[in-house]
């Protein structure tokens, strides 16, 4: 039996350049970045030729991105660190009802400490509206930070319009671009950003690796304490067979591929949709199959059998699907991010299933899962 992974949104498998690349710095690059002998200069170089290549990712200058250990550290690190530098100017942050728990619970820690949290709604298709978060601004909001894709069911924020927004305000701007990075074209100059944080390993690259991107305009002090490293910005020896290997893998995600991909991924989507009701599977779209949407993730509620059930026939039938967020997957909680789009009583919240496509996945692959899906749901419901 094949083994399908269709479970891209919570990892994907490291591109085969990637390995090689991070193979060869492993063997032979192993100087410490800060070392001024020719095993340090040797490593810097590649520490400084990787920046620039992830810099330009993003139109972004070499001297704004500092690496972390990925989407979390970057999160807490724009969130926490902002509160704090800038609590002088005011105590208010407006952020939404379906971020990842990375900031979830970073604003919910700042809560704890006397700042005030503005938790935007969403409508049901995982949207916010410009107009909640231009009425939700205040002269003493210090930060707004609203993630440019979502992780559950691949909803898109309009970035370039809040960023638009908050051009003249004092707040600065944060989006967690984890899901959209290596997906869209990210411009932050043209959409006002002030940080931004990524993850390697959601684009074929390494884990425990990430960027913020920080404007040189946004100060506050290092969140990890310990040497200069990062020019003072993030202590910590930089890991830079990883960093070299997440360079590989930005290289490849060139402006066509991007788009390349998000026209396969929104066709696996809507073959999948046709597929399932050609075969009288009673199911909905959680979210959009609009083409401004993440197209790797597909949230599917299939009716009458719990997401538990669904995920378990579909591991046993070499299927890997997931509820939601990996982050939170090992939770008995509902998905907080269904429960803002249609309410916490709704069926969806516990019969819902996370499907997400990456650069490996097939056709063959979606077949097998409507196969495997097809014969659980006639199964259980004895059709």
């Amino acid at each position: 039996m094949k083994q399908v992974y269709l479970d891209n949104a919570a990892t994907t498998p490291m591109a085969a350049s990637v390995i090689e690349k991070m193979t060869d710095q492993m063997t032979n690059n192993f100087g410490n970045a800060s070392s001024t002998h020719a095993f340090g200069r040797a490593a810097r170089e590649v520490l400084d030729d990787s920046r620039h290549i992830i810099a330009q990712s993003i139109n972004a200058a070499d001297d704004d991105i500092i690496f972390t250990s990925g989407g979390t550290e970057g999160d807490n690190t724009a969130v926490i660190q902002t509160a704090w530098a800038r609590q002088d100017l005011g105590k208010h942050i407006i952020t939404t009802a379906i971020e990842h728990q990375a900031i979830l619970k970073s604003a919910a820690y700042l809560e704890e400490h006397g700042f005030e949290v503005t938790y935007l709604p969403v409508d049901e298709h995982g949207n916010i509206s410009v107009d909640d978060v231009k009425a939700a601004l205040r002269p003493d909001t210090i930060l707004v930070s609203i993630m440019m894709g979502n992780n559950e069911v691949g909803s898109r924020m309009p970035i370039h319009e809040i960023g638009e927004l908050l051009k003249d305000h004092q707040a600065w701007f944060h989006t967690d671009a984890v899901q959209a990075y290596g997906l869209l074209d990210i411009d932050v100059q043209r959409d006002h950003i002030d940080m931004l944080s990524t993850s390697a390993h959601k684009i074929n690259g390494p884990k425990y690796l990430g960027f913020l991107y920080k404007h040189n305009g946004v100060n506050f002090p290092s969140y990890i304490k310990g040497g200069e490293q990062e020019d003072k910005r993030r202590a910590g020896t930089e890991n830079i067979p990883a960093i070299a290997g997440f360079a590989t893998a930005v290289q490849e995600l060139t402006v066509a591929e991007k788009a390349h991909r998000q026209t396969k991924y929104h066709e696996f989507k809507q073959y999948i949709v046709d597929q399932l009701t050609a075969n009288g599977i009673d199911f909905e779209v959680n979210g959009s199959l609009g083409e401004d949407a993440l197209q790797h993730v597909l949230n599917l509620w299939i009716k009458g059998i719990s997401t538990y059930t669904l995920q378990t026939n579909l591991d046993l039938g070499g299927v890997a699907v997931s509820g939601g967020s990996a982050c939170t997957a090992g939770s008995l909680e509902p998905s907080h991010v269904l429960i803002a789009m249609f309410g916490e009583n709704s069926a969806r919240i516990a019969e819902s299933i996370r499907l997400s496509f990456g650069r490996y996945t097939t056709t063959e692959d979606l077949d097998q899962f409507v196969t495997v899906l097809t014969s659980t749901v006639n199964r259980i419901l004895k059709k």
